[in-house]
């Protein structure tokens, strides 16, 4: 991805991290995937990624939370009213990216409880964005398009006046005759129940048999 490097103060990051996890029972932002945390895991991912700054929106939990990630080269910030749903944490996200990085000018919006999130996926959104001449970038999954996805600047106001539970894909919706598409058939995973958790261990341990046995 050596085209843009030159755009890494330009394209911020928000992982969505303040949800309660009440249909797993546990904080999922901290369990265990491949040796770390889920949110460590979708930190470090971004980290790796050609896109500054990161912002961690954290609510529920928040102080557990800190101090799995606090040592690491991020910006967070806790969003009070988590309790509202995603639309009151991405409003807090994208306010607090325009407050302390006023020169970004898109931002890649993302979950924690995605756990095939890639560095390689983030950096296509971003040279998409720099490539297609579109406001939205999304990436496309179950014959759907959501997170994670780019806002070019222009649609910060409407991320920041979503309603309720409403999320990033309600703006994806809205402006679809302007939106990119980016394939990522591994998005439609994500961690809501014990149950999705053990499929994805289970996952984990046959690609770790399959690896072993190759070798």
């Amino acid at each position: 991805m050596n085209g843009i490097e030159e755009y890494d103060q330009n394209i911020g990051i928000v992982i969505l991290a303040a949800g309660a996890s009440t249909r797993m029972g546990t904080p999922k932002q901290l369990l265990s995937y491949q040796e770390r945390t889920l949110l460590r895991h979708t930190i470090e991912v971004a980290i790796a990624s050609v896109c500054r700054p990161i912002v961690v929106v954290l609510g529920a939990y928040a102080q557990l939370i800190k101090s799995d990630i606090s040592q690491l080269s991020i910006h967070i910030v806790e969003n009070l009213q988590w309790n509202e749903g995603i639309s009151s944490s991405i409003g807090v996200g994208i306010q607090e990216l325009k407050t302390s990085y006023p020169d970004v000018e898109a931002v890649i919006v993302t979950l924690c409880d995605q756990p095939f999130i890639s560095t390689e996926i983030i950096n296509q959104l971003a040279l998409a964005y720099h490539s297609a001449n579109q406001p939205i970038i999304a990436c496309e999954y179950a014959e759907t398009l959501g997170v994670p996805a780019l806002f070019s600047e222009r649609l910060f106001c409407e991320l920041t006046t979503l309603k309720d539970k409403e999320g990033a894909k309600q703006v994806i919706k809205r402006y679809a005759q302007e939106v990119f598409r980016i394939s990522f058939p591994e998005g439609a995973t994500d961690i809501d129940t014990p149950e999705n958790y053990a499929e994805l261990l289970k996952g984990d341990k046959v690609k770790i048999a399959l690896r072993t046995k190759l070798l």
